[in-house]
Order: structure tokens, then C-alpha cells, then sequence
């Protein structure tokens, strides 16, 4: 939760965020925002993003969670799911690194 200019608590809306690779489930929960590669170039997602459905590339996949934590997933070989602030992150491979 953030803070306006006078010091109040301001109400964040999150993401519902899991990444999962075939073999298991890499890491879920609640998140600020959500960069990934994909074929058409680099998506960052944040809550009320359109539906969006886009083909991952290698690489990235870096969440922000609401606590300011930065957590970081190679994936690759998948699809990324955006719809009514959940994300999906599906991989053939997919590990976290930090």
C-alpha cells in the first residue's frame, strides 16, 4: 500500500498472479505489476489491463508484489493469460532465479 503526498494510505488494487511451468507450480499470489516477454515485445500489466493473451519468449517474467518485494521467473516456452486482474503465466520451462 502506497502513500499519498499528506502521509494517508492509499488502496492499491492488485493482480492475482501465478506462474506454473508443466511439472509444477512455480510461485502465486498477489502483485502490483507483472513484466513479461513475449513475441510481440515486452507487456507490463498492472490491475484493470484488458484481457490479454500473448505467447511468451524466453526470458523474464518480473512481478512487483504489493509489499514491494521484486521477484523474478525465467520462463519459457508458454503463454501469458491476462483477464479481470488474474495473471497466468504458463511455461514448458519455468524456474525462479531472484
Amino acid at each position: 500500500m502506497g502513500e499519498d503526498a499528506e502521509g494517508n494510505g492509499l488502496d492499491v488494487k492488485t493482480l492475482q498472479v501465478t506462474v506454473v511451468s508443466a511439472t509444477q507450480e512455480v510461485w502465486s499470489g498477489e502483485a502490483e505489476m507483472v513484466v513479461a516477454r513475449t513475441t510481440e515485445g515486452e507487456i507490463g500489466i498492472l490491475a484493470g489491463h484488458q484481457p490479454t493473451l500473448g505467447v511468451l519468449a524466453a526470458g523474464e517474467v518480473r512481478i512487483t508484489t504489493g509489499g514491494g518485494e521484486k521477484i523474478t521467473a525465467k520462463a519459457e516456452d508458454g503463454f501469458l493469460s491476462v483477464d479481470n486482474d488474474q495473471v497466468m503465466v504458463v511455461a514448458g520451462q519455468a524456474e525462479i532465479i531472484s
